[in-house]
This record gives structure tokens, sequence and C-alpha cells, in this order.
């Protein structure tokens, strides 16, 4: 399985973003506020912003992952977080590029559950053993994700 791959591209990721605004919009749900996990979630819920025209953007840090397949034993909330006060009542679409253990979405959405209205979460990929169940996913995999932004090392001095 650790040699399979999902490719996404950027033109794919513009597509993804597209598809899944659509998605929410057919729904019927009209978001107040866009909370992207950062890091993966925030391109995410940046270009569904601009496709919603929702303005009212925010960004939690949640550390799991720390190599392709290693993580930390739960996901972490790094600080700054959102105030509380800051999300009441309002309905908020949780961004997010992979439910893959779901435990980062879980951690995020439970954050939420006493503060905001309604809470709903789009992804770019599901993966079946997700323990939540994103109300909004662009695809379904088993594989490793090479998603663009992360395939490549960070840039360095040479």
């Amino acid at each position: 399985m650790a040699d399979e791959r999902e490719i996404l591209t950027y033109e794919q990721f513009g597509v993804a973003v597209r598809d899944l605004a659509q998605m929410v919009v057919d729904d019927g749900y009209e978001p107040d506020l866009i909370l992207s996990i950062a890091r993966g979630g925030l391109g995410l819920g940046m270009g569904l912003g601009y496709a919603l025209g929702v303005k009212n953007l925010s960004a939690v840090n949640v550390e799991f992952y720390t190599g392709v397949e290693t993580r930390l034993d739960v996901p972490i909330m790094l600080p700054p977080t959102p105030a509380a006060v800051d999300l009441s009542g309002f309905k908020v679409l949780i961004a997010d590029d992979v439910a893959d253990t779901g435990k980062t979405l879980e951690i995020v959405r439970d954050f939420c559950a006493d503060h905001v209205a309604e809470a709903r979460e789009a992804v770019i990929y599901e993966k079946p053993w997700t323990v939540v169940r994103p109300a909004y996913v662009w695809r379904h995999t088993e594989a490793w994700i090479d998603f663009p932004w992360s395939s490549l090392p960070p840039v360095s001095r040479s």
C-alpha cells in the first residue's frame, strides 16, 4: 500500500475546489466562516472562500503527521486557536486536504461543537477507514497522496 500514490496536480486542485464549492451550494449550506486546518487545508479554505463568496476565514493548526504514513499518537491543536466567541452562532465549513484517520477533523469538529450553530467538513480526499465522514468529498482513495504543495522537499540554499 505504501508504494501506491494518488497524485494531485495544481490543475486538479482547482477543479476540486470548484467541485466542492458546487456540492456545498447544491446542498443549500451557506457557511458564515471557513475554518481551515493548517497546513494542508489552507489552500482549500482560501479557494472555497473565493468560490463561495465567504470572506470570513480562519485557521487552526493541528499537528498529526510527521512523515509518510508516520504520525503522532494523537493530533495536537497548536496555538493560537480561534477564540470560541469568534465562532459563536456561526455556520462553519471546516476545510482540510484529506480525511485519513479522521482524527484531525475530529479534534477540530469537537473544538467547534459547543460554539457554532452548525459545522460541516469539506475535504479533497477521504480514505475508507476515517472516523469522520466529511459532508463534502471530492475523491476517495486508499493510496498515499502526493499533494502539489508537499511532494517536493522544502527549498533550501545551495
